[in-house]
């Protein structure tokens, strides 16, 4: 399979081929030669000299080499977001002819976010994969807003994240209703509480998701609304750090009970809603890129998703 590249006669009369772009593909992605030889099994000469040939078919360089590594020019960050869609679209195809030759292989790529990730979605894996035990997955936890950045560019077939925001192209395929509440230690004066305002909540030490999370986009807009500066002491990008916060009983912190149902169930943290519309009537959503086709393999795990989302909370109307 050859682009429409014309031979040229000062390379012997090679054309730019099918391994040109895929050879380009790996050195953007690892930003090295010596590694994307590495992955694809053949010399650093070979791709040296492939990339020589598609930078002179183009009429353009693709590369730059700096003192931290390759760089790419705007010529070759544009060919890489092609060759990136090509190579998926690729991969795709052929779960799909696998699929129809009955062999059920496929690989599965979800991004999710952190409170997801501890039950529910091992769950939803392991159900599948009693079904398809030949179905690979690469899971990812990340913020919400690095999930649907992972969509858009094509880095994941299925992202589950919090409160998502309208963006162009993400398709929004289930919902949940999904309540952030207040989590505090067992021994927390708020701890016998059945709720909490917003401005009792914010009278504590906070403990909070660093602001690119879903669940901290929902506490600023609240807290900006109602003019409340907050004491926030601990900063993090890792859920589980702003939860052992709260449970030494130093600061309170949010989240929705699913992302700590085993602290509240080993009786380390209590869950207290919050008496704020914008806590309560937060949900959870399953996202894919609307104009890209799944694979068979992703395509099945997304119906399974959708379904099993009735086993996590009550479906959002």
């Amino acid at each position: 399979m050859t682009s429409p590249v014309p031979l040229d006669p000062q390379q012997g009369g090679r054309a730019v081929n099918f391994n040109t772009y895929r050879y380009f593909n790996e050195v953007a992605e690892t930003r090295s030669i010596r590694r994307a030889a590495d992955r694809l099994h053949v010399a650093p000469s070979a791709i040296s000299r492939q990339l020589a040939l598609l930078e002179h078919s183009l009429g353009t360089m693709l590369l730059e080499r700096t003192n931290t590594g390759i760089q790419l020019t705007p010529a070759g960050l544009m060919l890489e977001r092609y060759t990136r869609h090509m190579f998926r679209d690729l991969e795709r195809v052929q779960d799909s002819i696998k699929n129809l030759k009955g062999l059920k292989q496929g690989e599965v790529k979800v991004w999710v976010i952190e409170g997801l990730i501890l039950d529910f979605l091992p769950r939803a894996i392991s159900s599948f994969n009693e079904i398809y035990p030949a179905i690979r997955f690469s899971v990812f936890c990340e913020s919400s807003d690095g999930i649907l950045e992972a969509l858009i560019q094509d880095e994941a077939d299925i992202g589950i994240v919090f409160n998502a925001k309208e963006r162009p192209g993400i398709e929004i395929v289930a919902e949940y209703g999904e309540p952030v509440m207040c989590l505090v230690a067992k021994d927390h004066p708020f701890a016998a509480r059945e709720r909490l305002t917003l401005a009792e909540m914010c009278s504590q030490q906070i403990s909070l998701p660093i602001a690119s999370f879903g669940l901290r986009q929902v506490f600023d807009r609240a807290i900006a609304r109602m003019h409340i500066s907050p004491d926030v002491t601990v900063t993090s990008n890792n859920l589980e750090l702003t939860k052992k916060m709260a449970a030494t009983g130093r600061t309170v912190t949010i989240a929705p009970a699913l992302a700590a149902s085993k602290e509240i169930r080993d009786g380390l943290l209590k869950a207290i809603p919050i008496d704020h519309p914008d806590f309560s009537e937060a949900k959870a959503a399953v996202c894919v890129h609307r104009d890209r086709r799944l694979s068979y393999a992703a395509n099945e795990f997304l119906r399974k998703l959708t379904r099993s989302f009735d086993t996590v909370g009550q479906p959002a109307p």
